[in-house]
């Protein structure tokens, strides 16, 4: 059986496994060694769910009991951008608890659009994967299959969100990037009206 909906240990937000795909590679990866995360069944996916699928999955779920819901799964969210702005949808007429993705930030390559503007009215948080300071960084670290210009296209999405989403974090993974670097990363979101957050890597 699928695991399209999750919770995590020690956390109170409901996840939501949409795809297994992602234009990313990154080194830091934790579907490189774990089927799963913060004591989770397997995320690896035999298919895409369908949106009855992800909705029956969420009936099963009291949404009262959780802080928010995020869209954060083994793949990149915003793949199925359709899919997950309907069923942010639905979860809103059910519960007004609050929206979040966490996504790579690079959507608009994906769809050869600015796909912010969609993101207005139905999701509160954006959390955008920074990880480096400059685009020969990021190319080493993410390894994005658009290669050169991905860099630039996360950051012009990150500042695109800022003006349809009321929060808008940026993340780097402690163990790739210096305290200088973390410094650097801190004037990029300032710069971009962002928060920034770095995270520990989770084995």
């Amino acid at each position: 059986m699928m695991t399209i909906t999750y919770e995590a240990s020690g956390r109170d937000g409901l996840y939501i496994n949409l795809t297994n795909r992602c234009p990313c590679n990154c080194t830091f990866c934790l579907r490189n060694h774990a089927d799963g995360v913060y004591g989770s069944d397997s995320l690896w996916l035999d298919h895409d769910p369908s949106l009855e699928e992800i909705c029956e999955s969420i009936d099963q779920r009291d949404l009262k009991q959780y802080r928010e819901v995020v869209f954060c799964g083994y793949g990149e969210p915003m793949e199925r951008l359709d899919v997950l702005l309907k069923v942010a949808a639905y979860i809103k007429k059910r519960q007004p608890v609050k929206i979040r993705i966490n996504t790579n930030g690079l959507a608009d390559l994906i769809y050869g659009e600015r796909t912010a503007p969609k993101l207005k009215g139905l999701i509160d948080v954006v959390s955008i994967s920074l990880n480096a300071t400059n685009a020969e960084e990021y190319q080493k670290i993410v390894r994005p299959s658009f290669g050169a210009g991905s860099f630039d296209a996360m950051l012009a999405f990150a500042k695109d969100c800022v003006r349809f989403v009321p929060e808008v974090v940026m993340t780097v993974v402690d163990v790739v990037t210096s305290p200088e670097e973390q410094e650097k990363s801190r004037q990029i979101c300032e710069s971009i009206g962002a928060t920034l957050r770095v995270r520990p890597y989770e084995e």
